[in-house]
């Protein structure tokens, strides 16, 4: 695969890095993201990045969050980041101060026996009820009462909306 190309000369590291990412075969759309990642840290410290100290990447990270850069975001900069110190530069005491951020998950939609059983009954049409009708109870402690009576909806909103404009 031929690296990529740019319009800026190319420095040593920057060709360094391209020919790592093409010599463990990164798609084109990963490499793009990496050189766009150590750019931004190289903006920030204002000097290239593998001349840093050990609490630049921390300082990086702090900065990122608050600009509120997304946590998928900033978890791809750490991946950037790892393998350029690791592989291109070898300097691992800078990789090793870079932390991957906890990505919250959304609980599903939960409706009680009672909520299930007054929307099929609102729903006209058996095609309709058939459609919602596919529940599931989930494993108990997540999302169920302490008998287990709750129902978790596989439907999303865009489906139930869908079902409601078509007969």
């Amino acid at each position: 695969m031929p690296p990529p190309v740019l319009e800026a000369p190319i420095t040593l590291l920057r060709q360094r890095l391209i020919d790592d990412m093409n010599m463990r075969r990164f798609s084109r759309e990963t490499q793009r993201n990496y050189l766009r990642d150590i750019g931004r840290l190289t903006t920030f410290l204002g000097r290239l990045p593998h001349t840093g100290t050990t609490d630049d990447p921390r300082r990086f990270q702090i900065e990122q969050q608050g600009d509120g850069v997304p946590v998928p975001t900033m978890n791809s900069i750490v991946s950037a980041l790892r393998f350029f110190f690791t592989h291109t530069v070898d300097r691992p005491d800078l990789a090793r101060k870079l932390v991957r951020l906890a990505h919250p998950c959304k609980l599903p939609v939960v409706l009680s026996r009672d909520e299930v059983a007054r929307l099929l009954n609102a729903t006209t049409g058996l095609k309709r009820q058939a459609a919602l009708s596919v529940w599931r109870r989930p494993a108990r402690g997540r999302g169920a009462d302490a008998e287990g009576r709750r129902l978790c909806n596989r439907c999303d909103t865009s489906q139930i909306s869908t079902l409601t404009t078509r007969e």
